[in-house]
């Protein structure tokens, strides 16, 4: 963004967690003066599974990227992500153990997330999805099975169609007032790329959530994933992710989807393909009938586009093709 063009005053509301959405707001703090990130509550695995299971505190791992995201301090931003390699720390990033003193000390993951934001100097603010604790399901009653834990969801690969499944929150979870508040009073609403069942639908499938979609004057942009997820998204299209998107809130109010029409080089195709996921295919003809607004792009970044969460295992993997953020934030001011 050239340095002498304003930022847009525009209410800019995210909703997502993990890679996504870190990638997303790293660049759309640039154009936007007003940004707020909902951010997913019900990871269990890793660093802040273990900081669950043994303190019971509130998942801070998808938190704690979303500020290091907004944080308008390298040195401390750095500092959040540092992830402890020995000892009986090994695993936890700081960050995350900071969030987790924090709601002890105060007895407010909400609390804490205001004191994190201090400290790291947030531009915008970040906002948990719900601060009830706890657990993602995905269920095929008709089969009588359920993957029980964001975790589980997350690393199996899926029994039936998941289409066919119901995502839910145990015990069912309220949203966060201070969520549903920000998608009200937006301009705009964001859906982040990410995995459709445990970054997205385990925000959008908290009661209060349609609602408040349903009633905002905000135009709800949804930016479609890239590649399908091997075991969970296999032969999704763009209409297929973004149906699966309302199916979770229960109602149709997406506006616009963004999609990529361009198409990576085929050796990086060969490398997921490898790996069981592939570029998401665009149907024309199928988002021509929808009730949304298709909207087409380079959202592929170069190698060096767009910055990376440091301490993230999978990052090599998982960017070799990415969004563009820049690209992307260009486009929501044209809106």
């Amino acid at each position: 963004m050239s340095s002498e063009q304003p930022k847009s005053d525009l209410r800019v509301v995210t909703i997502g967690g993990g890679t996504g959405s870190f990638t997303l707001l790293s660049v759309l703090k640039e154009y936007f003066n007003d940004l707020t990130a909902i951010v997913t509550m019900s990871d269990n695995g890793g660093s802040t599974g273990q900081l669950r299971d043994e303190l019971g505190v509130l998942p801070p791992g998808d938190t704690r990227q979303c500020l290091v995201a907004l944080s308008e301090s390298p040195k401390v931003r750095d500092l959040f992500n540092y992830r402890f390699d020995e000892g009986s720390l090994a695993g936890h990033s700081f960050g995350n153990l900071f969030l987790t003193a924090l709601e002890k000390m105060t007895g407010s993951f909400a609390e804490a997330v205001e004191t994190a934001s201090e400290v790291l100097n947030v531009q915008g603010q970040v906002i948990p999805a719900t601060l009830d604790n706890v657990q993602l399901n995905l269920a095929w009653p008709d089969h009588n099975v359920v993957l029980e834990g964001e975790e589980v969801i997350d690393v199996e690969a899926l029994p039936y169609d998941p289409r066919q499944a119901i995502l839910s929150l145990e015990p069912a979870a309220q949203a966060n007032p201070a969520a549903l508040a920000a998608i009200a009073t937006a301009d705009l609403v964001v859906i982040a790329p990410g995995d459709l069942y445990t970054s997205l639908g385990a925000v959008l499938v908290a009661d209060g959530f349609r609602e408040v979609l349903e009633t905002t004057k905000a135009k709800v942009v949804y930016i479609c994933n890239l590649v399908t997820k091997k075991g969970h998204t296999d032969g999704f299209d763009v209409a297929a992710h973004a149906a699966e998107i309302e199916r979770f809130i229960g109602a149709p109010v997406i506006d616009v989807v963004f999609y990529d029409d361009t198409q990576p080089p085929d050796d990086l195709l060969e490398k997921y393909a490898k790996k069981g996921e592939f570029w998401v295919q665009t149907n024309v003809e199928t988002l021509k009938n929808q009730h949304y607004q298709a909207i087409g792009g380079n959202f592929i970044a170069s190698a060096n586009d767009t910055p990376l969460a440091k301490g993230d295992l999978l990052a090599a993997h998982r960017t070799f093709i990415r969004h563009d953020a820049d690209a992307v934030a260009k486009k929501l001011l044209e809106l």
